[in-house]
């Protein structure tokens, strides 16, 4: 029987941090890596860690997999670098008409500044990588005789994991969230660094307070997650549909544990988060969340479902307001609060990565159609 574990509830002041490791720390990112093709039932989910090493999520094959892309010359963006009809540049890469693929999931590799793309194809639903480079250059990356790692991931008491939801680099180690088909479906699993074939990821089940449910969930999964630091204290949080924003320890957690979170920002229900980035500007940290609002239809923020929300991440360590007093992004109609807002000038967004410490790069749709890549400045 796992024991439950329970976050401390103390205040994390003075400034919590976001930790989004880099390679500057010196630390190694995989070893003992095996070349040839890593053999993956399906593509879930696509990170970047330091040095070019694409994280790859398999959640029916229940493991990551580490790839040595060799990318690490930087080709940068201009400033104020746009390419319209993405999709269709995309597309014909392969062959096939915009309508014909599906962007599934978008990284930039911070070592190149060089996007890759997680596309399906619709005729034959296989999956492939496609790149766009600084250039404007467009190539296909092949997971084929690549240098690369397949750490497994943990069972669950009754399941293994059938889905990864999101993956992040936290300088020491990767942090993963997943789904399995059991009681406590929420996982997040943790593998130390460097990345190793023999490397042990530690797994555990999250419940989580739904702030607009009001009940605890076990079985809701964390669409995307950030690590955070604080006084020591390291954490991921992870946000979940209808939108509670959750912190969860990671120090002394154990393997096959029940862990509590505690619910530290509410951005009310009717939001389906995407992806988030850690960033600072001004001498502030911030998160950034694009989400499907899938109430547009009732309850619109804008002319778009897709909504970006930008989070001082001070309010991640807060150690009083919690679970069902979170702090709410709303009091009625009104802001309860200036430290979360929603960015107008990111409307649209649906996929969103990290590109430099003053840009994110964003593909986001028009409101007279189609679909565009742009830098855009950081909030």
């Amino acid at each position: 029987m796992s024991l439950r574990t329970h976050a401390v509830r103390t205040a994390l002041l003075p400034l919590a941090l976001l930790v989004m490791a880099s390679a500057a720390n010196g630390a190694e990112v995989i070893r003992n890596a095996t070349a040839g093709t890593p053999k993956i039932k399906s593509i879930d989910a696509i990170r970047f860690a330091p040095d070019g090493v694409l994280l790859i999520g398999d959640g029916p094959g229940a493991q990551l997999i580490a790839v040595d892309t060799g990318d690490v010359k930087a080709k940068p963006w201009k400033a104020d670098a746009k390419t319209a009809k993405i999709d269709e540049k995309l597309a014909a890469r392969i062959g096939v008409p915009a309508k014909g693929i599906e962007i599934r999931s978008m990284a930039v590799n911070p070592a190149s500044q060089t996007a890759y793309f997680l596309i399906r194809k619709l005729d034959d639903k296989k999956t492939l990588l496609l790149t766009l480079d600084g250039s404007g250059e467009v190539g296909e990356f092949a997971l084929e005789n690549v240098k690369h790692v397949v750490i497994p991931l943990p069972k669950g008491e009754a399941a293994p994991v059938s889905r990864i939801t999101d993956i992040a680099w936290m300088g020491d180690r990767v942090l993963i969230g997943a789904v399995a088909s059991e009681e406590f479906a929420s996982k997040v699993c943790s593998i130390p660094a460097p990345l190793d074939p023999k490397a042990t990821a530690l797994g555990f089940s999250t419940e989580t307070y739904h702030v607009s449910h009001r009940k605890w969930e076990t079985r809701a999964p964390m669409t995307s997650l950030v690590p955070f630091e604080a006084n020591g204290k390291k954490y991921v949080v992870g946000a979940f549909a209808c939108t509670p924003v959750v912190r969860y320890p990671l120090d002394d957690v154990q393997a096959g544990a029940k862990v509590k979170g505690e619910s530290v920002i509410e951005l009310g229900s009717g939001n389906q988060p995407r992806s988030m980035i850690a960033y600072e500007k001004d001498g502030k940290s911030f998160v950034l969340m694009n989400t499907f609002r899938f109430h547009h239809k009732n309850k619109p923020f804008g002319w778009s479902p897709y909504v970006t929300f930008r989070m001082e991440s001070g309010l991640f360590g807060e150690g009083e307001k919690l679970n069902e007093k979170a702090i709410s992004r709303l009091a009625g109609d009104k802001p309860a609060t200036d430290k979360i807002s929603i960015v107008a000038e990111y409307e649209g967004t649906i996929h969103l990565d990290k590109l430099d410490k003053d840009r994110a790069l964003v593909v986001k749709e028009e409101k007279e159609g189609g679909l565009t890549l742009a830098a855009l400045p950081l909030p």
